[in-house]
């Protein structure tokens, strides 16, 4: 173990951060969640089992089952069901080591218990349910973690999910009885009695015996979970995302006036959709967002990096507190070092930023040659470009801006997370510049005579980062190459000096691989990454970017392990808007509200799926 002085207290004295080098500090899984989340799946698989198929009660695993929570009669075999279903609902919030998930067990294994006393006078039943409960009351304190973000839409999702796995498990308790059924029953009639019964009212298909008792209460049980469940689900207090209050982004806009320069991602930490945590000395801070459980940063902290060590602790700290999977996107080379070396998480190059030096810009020469001739024929098409910032223009015209890049938007949702602003023309935004693209002389259109837009954000004092590119899909193509040019060149009078463009991911592999002399597993990288551009724009956006000759960056994803990476990027395309759960564009209410999220990419490039 070793301890490290790093950053300073609000009062100004020094205060220790401490960390086991190559361990992870913060949220990791600890052995008993995990030992507890398993047995309660096992549990309640075998619980269902139970409970569903008759001859599992009589097969080999008969003394297994014997143990478990009910298993004979019909209010043994309904509540075994929805015992088990329940416990295979709370396995994973167990194993995440929520508080909520150890209350509802705390509960649910005496009802259990009591169960077998009650219809079975199973004293082994009742004693192996309270052994279970045993790890639960002594590693109590394991289980402290805060519920994640919610709203009242899980309650439509679990009524969904529920439904359906309601309506596929009562199929099955209808089906696995065919020598007690009266008939034969066609489909639709098995299908009618589940909906029946997950109601309360007796189905089409009858039973000889008790068999009927027992399918109605498992199929009374199945629909009593499914209410229960959803209606706790919407009566709950809401735990709403982390938002951006206004003393905060104060407090970031006073850090980036004095370190924006190191990070041109920085000023997109102002989004108002994202939480922040700051350093005990407040010189420093990191901005997230939770998508999944997964608690995403974007970009490097911001401030001064001698404090940065304090930020990563608060930010492990809170992803421990609610179990959150902690990970960043989009750091620099810099930002990945202390990352990695205050937290013993991983990093991987996920891509390139396109940064361009306006001092080193030209037109001229062979390599621009497609380039200036693109530019020169929209040109004489009767285009003019106007570079601006926003602070100097007028109202009137910036809403006529934000319309069009609405209207212009290439998918049903908005795209970005850790480059992207979100919004256009805020008063607070009086920096950041507009490129825009001009019709002369020719009918004006809904928009008047505006055909493109790019936004860009302040990096520092003497930068721009790109945010934001749009043209209206009637215009000529190159409007993008045009309006980019024309910020390049105008740049100087502006007192920029760099622009960071678009930002390509594996642009290194894409590079390498259609290279003379690149090997078999090189290629066949490169042509997935081909592949799925399709649906991603990986090389569309590699190629646009390499058309002005910038300097490529490195960016990195940083993770806890390699098992976290498909549960990080599930959760990174969620939060940059390229899976959505949200209704079609066509069907959602409009509203008046800023833009949420607009994204950093061309349009030519953009597909919708």
């Amino acid at each position: 173990m070793s301890v490290r002085i790093d950053g300073e207290k609000s009062d100004g004295a020094p205060y220790r951060t401490r960390r086991l080098r190559g361990v992870l500090r913060g949220p990791r899984p600890e052995a008993v969640p995990a030992l507890v989340a398993r047995a309660c799946t096992l549990v309640g698989l075998l619980d269902i089992a139970a409970g569903v198929f008759p001859r599992f009660r009589h097969s080999r695993v008969h003394t297994l089952a014997e143990v478990l929570p009910g298993a004979l009669g019909p209010f043994a075999a309904a509540l075994s069901l929805s015992t088990g279903v329940l416990l295979l609902l709370l396995a994973h919030g167990l194993g995440r080591r929520k508080r909520r998930a150890w209350r509802a067990a705390v509960v649910l294994l005496p009802a259990g218990a009591l169960a077998q006393l009650t219809y079975r006078h199973s004293l082994v039943g009742a004693v192996v349910s309270l052994a279970l409960l045993a790890p639960l009351l002594r590693h109590r304190r394991e289980f402290a973690a805060l519920p994640d973000p919610g709203s009242r839409w899980r309650a439509l999702a679990n009524f969904v999910l529920m439904g359906a796995g309601s309506l596929v498990l009562g199929l099955v308790v209808v089906s696995v009885h065919p020598d007690r059924m009266v008939g034969d029953p066609s489909l639709a009639d098995r299908i009618g009695h589940v909906l029946y019964g997950l109601f309360g009212f007796e189905g089409p298909v009858e039973y000889r015996g008790t068999t009927s008792w027992t399918v109605s209460f498992s199929l009374g049980a199945l629909g009593l979970l499914t209410a229960v469940t959803t209606i706790h689900l919407a009566l709950r207090p809401e735990h709403p995302a982390a938002r951006l209050t206004e003393e905060d982004e104060a407090r970031l806009r006073a850090l980036l006036d004095k370190h924006g320069g190191r990070d041109s991602l920085g000023h997109f930490a102002l989004r108002r959709d994202k939480g922040v945590v700051f350093s005990p000395s407040g010189k420093a801070a990191v901005t997230y967002r939770v998508v999944s459980g997964v608690m995403l940063a974007g970009g490097d902290p911001i401030g001064d990096v001698e404090a940065w060590p304090g930020a990563i602790e608060r930010f492990m700290d809170e992803a421990n507190a609610h179990s959150w999977t902690p990970a960043v996107m989009g750091c620099s080379e810099r930002g990945g070092e202390v990352w990695t070396r205050e937290t013993g998480l991983d990093a991987l190059e996920l891509g390139d930023e396109a940064v361009v030096h306006t001092s080193d810009f030209s037109l001229a020469g062979r390599a621009m040659r497609n380039v200036r001739q693109m530019v020169r024929r929209i040109e004489r098409s009767g285009y003019e470009t106007r570079v601006r910032r926003v602070r100097d223009l007028g109202e009137g015209e910036l809403d006529r801006i934000r319309t069009a890049a609405d209207a212009w938007r290439g998918t049903d949702t908005e795209r970005g997370f850790s480059m992207a602003l979100g919004r256009i023309g805020d008063p607070a935004d009086g920096d950041c510049l507009l490129a825009t693209a001009h019709l002369v002389d020719a009918v004006p259109g809904p928009h008047g005579d505006l055909r493109a837009v790019l936004h860009f954000v302040p990096w520092g004092a003497d930068g721009v980062s790109l945010d934001l590119m749009r043209r209206d899909r009637s215009a000529d193509p190159g409007m993008n190459e045009l309006l980019i040019v024309a910020a390049l060149l105008a740049a100087p009078r502006l007192g920029i000096t760099r622009v960071s463009l678009n930002f390509a991911m594996f642009r290194s592999a894409l590079a390498r691989g259609e290279r003379l002399g690149a090997g078999p597993v090189l290629r066949a990288w490169r042509g997935l990454l081909v592949f799925l551009s399709r649906w991603f724009q990986i090389e569309s956006l590699y190629r646009f970017n390499a058309k002005f000759r910038p300097r490529w960056e490195p960016r990195f994803v940083v993770y806890r392990s390699s098992r976290d990476l498909p549960r990080v990027g599930l959760a990174a395309l969620r939060a940059e808007g390229f899976l959505t759960l949200g209704l079609p564009r066509a069907l959602r209410l409009r509203t008046t509200a800023p833009l949420p999220c607009p994204h950093r990419v061309p349009d030519h490039a953009v597909r919708t799926a």
